[in-house]
């Protein structure tokens, strides 16, 4: 073989290595989806809420209130 057809080779099988090695690694690229569910999202809250309001005046006080001199 002539020493310029050597020559021509080297760099284009070194091209057809490079392409073939970039589709290789292009069809392993990892995909990451991101869906929403099918279900609603269900939260149990087991929590028992109780409260008491205590309003308490004494009798003076609900005397000065009811003055109409006071205010």
């Amino acid at each position: 073989m002539d020493i310029h057809l050597k020559l021509f080779y080297i760099p284009f099988f070194i091209a057809l290595i490079s392409i073939m090695s970039m589709l290789a690694i292009s069809g392993c690229t990892p995909t990451v989806q991101v869906t929403a569910s099918d279900k609603p999202i269900e939260v149990n809250l087991n929590v028992k809420i109780e409260h008491e309001i205590r309003i308490k005046v004494d009798k003076e006080i609900d005397e000065l209130f009811n003055d109409d001199d006071v205010f």
